[in-house]
């Protein structure tokens, strides 16, 4: 599998969106705010796998193209169950989310950054706020969020369907123009940037092998305004110590050159 092009740590279109009238900081759980070495994400994709070879009597490999089928065709493979099979999805996320937290580091960094963010902290993600709390709380920023908007808030609705998203910004009373989003899926930021949000995609480091390839893309597009694969030094240099200053596109990234980081 081709890996993630190499970029500047923080790549921003020339375009781009600001920080400085943000008061929201909407964040994804998985793949944005703990990086692919953890190892959360191949552990939760293989308890669906199972989940699907123990519903229908299939063997493995069949079980996991199965389920690469209804995640492109659903969004969701949960989506896909609910849909054609009316399964208890409660049952299915307490299947998926029962893993191992032993790869989850602390990132002190992390939460330091997220703590001087001024303003609203939210996580929006398509897995379930117990999943979330708990891999949150091992990375040590969960105290740093006022709450978790999970697939059961969304009616098991999942990004990037713009339902979701609407569903969202009804139950938390967020502006779209005043807030900030950071995904890991590029897909997942077209309804954000539609809405008004300033997008931020966060792409791995290196490459994940148990990602596909589309997944990782450094993508250049209207929709993304700012890319980083470092979320907390992004945090520390875009937006700037506790007051949110928007220092954006235009100013130097690398302090050597004095050259500003552009998407073209």
């Amino acid at each position: 599998m081709n890996g993630p092009p190499p970029i500047r740590p923080h790549v921003s279109a020339t375009s781009a969106r600001g920080f400085a009238h943000v008061d929201t900081w909407i964040f994804d759980l998985d793949n944005t705010l703990y990086p692919h070495e953890a190892r959360v994400w191949p552990q939760v994709d293989e308890r669906i796998t199972l989940y699907i070879a123990d519903l229908f009597g299939l063997d493995g490999l069949s079980a996991r193209a199965l389920q690469k089928y209804f995640y492109h065709r659903y969004g969701t493979t949960l989506r896909a169950l609910i849909e054609e099979y009316g399964i208890d999805p409660y049952d299915f996320l307490d299947f998926a989310h029962d893993i191992d937290h032993s790869d989850i580091a602390l990132n002190t960094a992390l939460g330091e950054a997220i703590e001087r963010l001024p303003g609203r902290r939210l996580i929006l993600t398509n897995g379930s706020r117990k999943h979330a709390e708990n891999v949150a709380r091992k990375i040590g920023i969960l105290d740093h969020f006022e709450d978790v908007f999970d697939i059961v808030a969304s009616d098991f609705v999942p990004k990037p369907e713009r339902r979701a998203y609407e569903r969202f910004l009804e139950r938390h009373g967020v502006d779209p123009e005043r807030s900030a989003m950071f995904e890991d899926i590029a897909k997942n930021l077209v309804v954000p940037h539609d809405l008004g949000m300033t997008t931020i995609l966060i792409i791995p480091k290196t490459i994940d092998p148990f990602r596909e390839s589309f997944e990782q893309e450094a993508v250049e597009a209207p929709h993304i305004d700012h890319i980083t694969n470092e979320l907390s030094s992004f945090l520390r240099d875009r937006v700037g110590p506790a007051k949110g200053i928007d220092i954006g596109a235009d100013a130097p990234s690398d302090p050597e050159s004095g050259q500003a980081d552009t998407g073209s």
